[in-house]
C-alpha cells in the first residue's frame, strides 16, 4: 500500500537540474559560482576581463610611444587644474617641451612646433605668477629640459679668419629654431629671476656644468642668442654667489684661449660687457685676483686684430679699475704701450681713442711714472704718415 502511493508522487531529477544550473555560468568558470542573494560573483570571468585590458594596454605601449599616449595631459591649462595639481602639470609640461625639433625644413612638423611653442608659453606664465615655490623636482626638470633644448654643439665655422679689418663685423646669422630658443631662452631667465626658486636647492642643478655648457653658447653666430646669454650669465652672476668664483675663472680661461689659441670668438663683447658690470660690483680695496684679472686677461685682449669689434666694452672695464683703483693708471698705460700697433693704423686709431679715455680718467700725480714712454710713442703717432694717426 505504501509503495503504491509514493509511486504516484512526482520524482524531481537532479540531473537535469545540474544542466540547467550550468547552462546559466560564464564559460571558463569550470562550473563554480557562488550565489548571494540576487547578486551573482563571476571570480573567473573578471580574472579575463583584467587579462584583456592589460594586453590592450601592452599593445597600446608597444605601438605609441609614452609621449603620444600621454600628449593630452601637457595640453590643459592652468587654470583648469588644482592648485595641488599645478606643479605636476608644470612638470609634464616641461617633459612634453624635451622633444626637440628640426627647423632644417620649415614645412616640416608644423602642427608638433605650433603645439610645443603654446606649452612653452604656458611654462612662462606659470613661473612668471610665481604662485608657489618650486620644488627639487620642478627645479631638476626645468635645468633638464632646458639643457636639451639649448646645449648644443655649433657646426663648424667656415668662414675665414683674414677677411674683414679689424672693425669689420661679420653678417650674422640667424638659427631658424630661434621660435622656440627663444622662449626656452625667456623661461630660464624668469626662472632665475622668479623669488620661487630657491637658491640653495637651485644652485645644485645650475651647477659648474651648467655653467660652462651655457658659456659655450656665447660663440653662437646668431646675435639675437648671445644677448639673452648676457642677461641670463648677469642674473646667474648676481643670484648664485657660490658661483662667481668659478664664472670669472671659466671666462678668464674663455678669453685666454681666444687671445693665445683661436683667435677668434663670436662672443668677446658680449662677455665683457657682464663683466663691466661685475668689475663695477668689486669691493675696495681691490682684491689681487682681481688685479690680475686686469694684468693677465683684459691686457692681452689689446692684442688680436679684431679688437674694434670689443674696443667699447674693452676700454670701459679697464676705466672702471682705474677709477676704483687710480694707482693702477700708470701701469695700464704702460700695458698698452706694450701691445701698440705698429702696422695697422687702423687699429693705432682705437688705441688713441682708448687712451684719450685712460687719460680722461687718469690723475696728473698718476702720469709721471709713464710720462716719457707715453709722449715718446704720441711723437711717433705725430709723425706717421697716416693722416689720422697723426
Amino acid at each position: 500500500m505504501w509503495k503504491q502511493f509514493l509511486s504516484k508522487l512526482p520524482h524531481k531529477s537532479f540531473h537535469s537540474d545540474a544542466s540547467l544550473d550550468l547552462t546559466h555560468l560564464p564559460p571558463g568558470n569550470n562550473g563554480t559560482g557562488s550565489v548571494n542573494g540576487n547578486s551573482i560573483h563571476r571570480t573567473s570571468s573578471d580574472n579575463v576581463v583584467s587579462s584583456r585590458s592589460t594586453t590592450m594596454k601592452r599593445t597600446a605601449s608597444a605601438i605609441f610611444p609614452s609621449s603620444v599616449v600621454t600628449s593630452a595631459e601637457p595640453l590643459l591649462l592652468f587654470k583648469d587644474v588644482p592648485n595641488a595639481e599645478k606643479q605636476n602639470l608644470f612638470i609634464s609640461k616641461l617633459n612634453f617641451c624635451c622633444h626637440v625639433f628640426d627647423f632644417s625644413d620649415p614645412n616640416k612638423n608644423s602642427p608638433e612646433k605650433d603645439m610645443k611653442r603654446q606649452v612653452l608659453l604656458d611654462l612662462i606664465g606659470y613661473v612668471d605668477a610665481g604662485t608657489s615655490r618650486f620644488t627639487e623636482p620642478v627645479i631638476s626638470a626645468s635645468c633638464k629640459m632646458i639643457a636639451i633644448n639649448l646645449f648644443r654643439a655649433f657646426p663648424p665655422n667656415t668662414r675665414s679668419s683674414n677677411g674683414g679689418g679689424e672693425t669689420e663685423e661679420e653678417v650674422p646669422v640667424f638659427d631658424p629654431a630661434w621660435t622656440h630658443l627663444q622662449l626656452v631662452y625667456d623661461l630660464l631667465l624668469k626662472f632665475i629671476e622668479s623669488s620661487s626658486l630657491d637658491g640653495k636647492i637651485g644652485k645644485k642643478y645650475i651647477d659648474h656644468s651648467f655653467i660652462m655648457r651655457l658659456l659655450d653658447l656665447f660663440d653662437s653666430e646668431d646675435p639675437r642668442e648671445r644677448d639673452c646669454l648676457k642677461t641670463i650669465l648677469h642674473r646667474i652672476y648676481g643670484k648664485f654667489m657660490v658661483h662667481r668664483p668659478f664664472i670669472r675663472k671659466a671666462v678668464s680661461n674663455i678669453f685666454c684661449r681666444f687671445v693665445f689659441e683661436t683667435d677668434r670668438h663670436n662672443g668677446i663683447a658680449e662677455i665683457l660687457e657682464v663683466f663691466g658690470s661685475v668689475i663695477s660690483g668689486f669691493a675696495l680695496p681691490l682684491k689681487e685676483e682681481h688685479k690680475l684679472l686686469l694684468w693677465r686677461v683684459l691686457m692681452p685682449l689689446h692684442k688680436p686684430k679684431t679688437l674694434g669689434i670689443y674696443l667699447q666694452q674693452l676700454t670701459y672695464c679697464v676705466t672702471q679699475f682705474i677709477e676704483k683703483e687710480p694707482k693702477l693708471a700708470s701701469s695700464v698705460i704702460k700695458g698698452l704701450l706694450r701691445y701698440w700697433p705698429v702696422t695697422s693704423s687702423q687699429k693705432e686709431v682705437m688705441f688713441l681713442s682708448e687712451l684719450e679715455e685712460i687719460l680722461e680718467a687718469t690723475n696728473t700725480a698718476e702720469l709721471q711714472g709713464c710720462m716719457i714712454p707715453l709722449f715718446h710713442r704720441i711723437g711717433f703717432c705725430i709723425n706717421s704718415s697716416h693722416f689720422q694717426v697723426s
